[in-house]
């Protein structure tokens, strides 16, 4: 087993705290669509129509899980292998769920109190981008283009933790507010998730080594070690 260090356990656990929100949402559905127990509020559209949406939910698990071990340096070092599989695991499950998004966002008929033009269209161009991100992410990385490989799979992870924080401030709101936002509200909240998601992936991606930094690192050593050479 690879070791993790604490700051690596530290940040798997806060991966798996910040999408149970949206997790144990997307169980309750499904264990509603199996025939069991009507727990959330009723969704017509899932009863109608209930494979994308069971489709949706667990590649969404699947990606947002599996995806945060991409991330952590020690099993990328130590058990390569590991990695190139889950890669090829969630990148599937990426596609499929942004998929799957796109599928229900144009298919699905929503009240305007869930979905207005504004959020119809965010989700169009990120479930696209989500989808195009992963695919540039696995062409990157088949050139050894690691900086862009990881750049791109950062993006597109944001992307899909979407609904993770869409959660989170949906709750803010309903506690400043005293109900739940619904039309251009709801849309502003869900579309405000998104941005967030990928400011933080930007600030994330501006620390990661830049191309030919560790090159750039090697040959200055080299160049020194040349001088002492010489001078010796």
């Amino acid at each position: 087993m690879t070791p993790l260090s604490r700051s690596e356990w530290a940040l798997l656990a806060f991966i798996l705290v910040y999408s149970l929100a949206p997790t144990v949402g997307g169980l309750v559905r499904m264990l509603e669509l199996g025939g069991g127990p009507a727990i959330a509020p009723p969704n017509p559209r899932a009863l109608a129509d209930p494979l994308p949406i069971t489709l949706h939910i667990l590649t969404s698990l699947v990606f947002c899980i599996a995806g945060a071990l991409q991330f952590l340096p020690s099993i990328r070092r130590h058990n390569p292998a590991c990695h190139r599989f889950n890669g090829r695991v969630v990148a599937i499950a990426g596609c499929a769920s942004a998929a799957t998004g796109l599928w229900m966002t144009h298919i699905y008929t929503f009240p305007p109190s869930l979905q207005g033009s504004l959020l119809y269209w965010v989700r169009m161009v990120l479930g696209s981008s989500m989808m195009g991100l992963i695919v540039w992410a696995v062409i990157a990385i088949r050139s050894r283009d690691i900086f862009r490989h990881t750049a791109s799979m950062l993006r597109a992870y944001a992307i899909g933790q979407g609904a993770s924080t869409q959660s989170i401030l949906g709750i803010a709101w309903i506690v400043f507010a005293g109900s739940e936002a619904t039309g251009p509200v709801r849309d502003a909240i869900m579309v405000s998730a998104w941005i967030l998601n990928l400011a933080v992936a930007e600030i994330l991606i501006r620390r990661l080594p830049k191309p030919g930094t560790r090159r750039t690192g090697s040959a200055r050593q080299r160049s020194v070690g040349d001088r002492a050479k010489g001078t010796a």
